[in-house]
């Protein structure tokens, strides 16, 4: 039998039944190490069996599929040292935060207390185990069975999860004895997950993976102090609510409660909206500027926001910066894609916006730019614009928070409003949703709606997006004046229904496939909710189609 290796663009020859850590040695050397493979475009672990011919492919350390596989490992290892050092507490890796992994050590009792790490243990019994060089192992059993086990260890989120979805089979590993659930493939040994470190951080600590600039060294940390008080009022609320994990979600969903959670969570949507537009009011700014991420709901979010200014009388106008763009010819090129890279600062023609806003604060009127896509560059129409006394001016696009973008702009009369879907929602203790999940199965939905845009290539373009975002708009998350989280508790529900059948089409010899297969079994974990309980306003809408407003 045979199978073929990406690697080295040759067939291999094999007998069958065996492990791609056993191909592996058959190849000539790579000059990297591999801990996971793609085998016919899906990521396995290296003690994945080869029983048919396949596509093999070991993936590279800086690989997006590869430091997944990194993290899973490096968070049950945390969970080991956890179970060594403070024994009887509770893990809870919330999300992801500068550059790494919030994590908070929790006690057992109904109304859970914060119990401080002990860092230096904790670091020190993940080393032990990294030098123990102990295996990762992979169990598939039963569910009632891997139930009782989680049971026998108090992983009450696990078991509610369990639980919801009635699978008939369940996988789990094991370190050093100790069970633990996660949701793709993990290391092979402990000896293979060596770059870490630990640090306190607010009311627990931080966990570091590699560097995604160099995978040898741990990922230096960046100061989002907003962002970790946007997070934690929405723990807050989901804790508030009763649903924190994805059972509980699952559960409301089976008992027929979820038209509450839609209210309540739109209500919330409702009340930070209305908190940011009288900030905006008190503080007198002529100019708004929303930023943020692909698929953070910025259109609906300006819409939203404008109703609310409205409510304290003052004048909102809305203008797109797209339309500020530099003509085709002049647009800065993405390196690496070799595309035209439209999310840069530069493919907008700075100069004339700083003239266009000093020259609205003087009082002036100004003719607002019209840019064609269709022909890729401005053309020419009569579209005036002046500022009067209670008028605001409302600018939705990714670079509001920049600088460099306000250069001769007073700063009091700016107000920077940053707008992302920061999911606070857990899959359980040790799972986290990512918020680029969320935003790219906004997107994938998105586009196929309003774009005729498959789920292929939007999967295709996302690590452009995301090259762009790193570079022009995670930087600048602080220089906020307010941050708005666009998530909601109950979306991946309803996203569900929609972002399934558009996966399944993805084709299973595109590279791209691997990605789509990773969403799938992501999605697997939520019950489906319908949408019709959704209101007109909800900024969901801005993605399922439906919405009262107009785009």
């Amino acid at each position: 039998m045979k199978i073929y290796s990406v690697n080295t663009a040759q067939y291999i020859d094999i007998k069958g039944g065996e492990t791609l850590a056993e191909i592996l040695s058959m190849l000539p050397a790579l000059d990297f190490k591999p801990i996971c493979a793609r085998v016919n475009n899906r990521t396995e672990p290296l003690t994945f069996q080869v029983f048919m011919p396949k596509q093999i492919e070991f993936i590279r350390p800086e690989h997006a599929s590869s430091r997944r596989v990194y993290v899973r490992s490096l968070c049950m290892m945390l969970y080991r040292a956890v179970e060594q050092v403070h024994p009887g507490v509770r893990l809870c890796i919330d999300h992801s935060i500068s550059r790494g992994y919030y994590c908070r050590l929790l006690t057992r009792e109904e109304q859970p207390q914060t119990v401080t790490p002990d860092i230096d243990a904790l670091a020190s019994a993940m080393r032990g185990l990294v030098a123990r060089d102990l295996p990762f192992e992979r169990h598939e059993r039963l569910t009632k069975d891997v139930i009782e086990v989680f049971k026998g260890y108090n992983r009450a989120s696990k078991v509610k999860l369990l639980e919801s979805l009635h699978t008939l089979y369940t996988t789990y590993y094991t370190l050093d004895g100790v069970p633990d659930s996660y949701y793709g493939p993990l290391a092979p040994r402990t000896s293979d997950i060596d770059v870490f470190e630990l640090r306190r951080y607010e009311e627990g600590l931080l966990l570091l993976p590699p560097s995604a600039d160099d995978v040898t060294r741990p990922a230096t940390p960046v100061e989002q102090k907003k962002m970790y008080d946007a997070f934690k009022a929405h723990l807050h609320f989901n804790h508030i609510v009763g649903v924190s994990d994805v059972g509980e979600l699952n559960r409301a969903v089976e008992q027929r409660r979820s038209a509450d959670l839609i209210n309540v969570s739109e209500a919330i949507h409702s009340q930070q909206i209305a908190a940011i537009a009288h900030d905006i009011h008190k503080r007198g700014a002529r100019f708004v500027f929303l930023a943020g991420p692909s698929s953070s709901g910025k259109t609906t979010t300006c819409k939203r926001l404008a109703i609310q200014l409205m409510t304290c009388l003052l004048k909102p106008k809305m203008i797109s910066l797209d339309d500020y763009f530099v003509n085709r010819e002049n647009t800065p090129i993405d390196p690496v894609s070799g595309d035209y890279d439209f999310e840069s600062l530069y493919a907008l023609d700075l100069p004339l916006l700083s003239e266009h806003l000093q020259a609205l604060l003087r009082g002036e009127e100004i003719n607002l730019p019209t840019y064609s896509f269709e022909l890729g560059r401005r053309v020419e129409k009569h579209r005036p614009l002046r500022l009067e006394k209670d008028d605001v001016l409302l600018m939705e696009g990714i670079h509001g928070l920049n600088p460099a973008m306000l250069e001769g702009v007073p700063q009091e009369a700016v107000f920077k409003m940053y707008v992302s879907a920061l999911t606070t929602l857990a899959i359980d203790d040790h799972n986290w949703i990512s918020t680029t999940d969320s935003r790219l199965l906004r997107r994938i939905v998105r586009d196929h709606k309003y774009r005729n845009t498959s789920a292929l290539d939007t999967l295709r373009r996302w690590p452009s997006v995301r090259r762009g975002e790193d570079k022009w708009i995670f930087p600048f998350q602080e220089n906020a004046d307010a941050t708005f989280n666009s998530s909601l508790l109950f979306e991946i529900a309803v996203m569900k229904n929609y972002a399934e059948p558009l996966l399944r089409s993805v084709p299973h010899d595109a590279p791209e496939y691997s990605e789509a297969y990773r969403l799938l079994s992501f999605l697997s974990n939520f019950l489906p909710l319908p949408e019709a309980q959704i209101p007109g306003t909800s900024l969901l809408r801005e993605f399922l189609g439906g919405s009262s407003f107009s785009y």
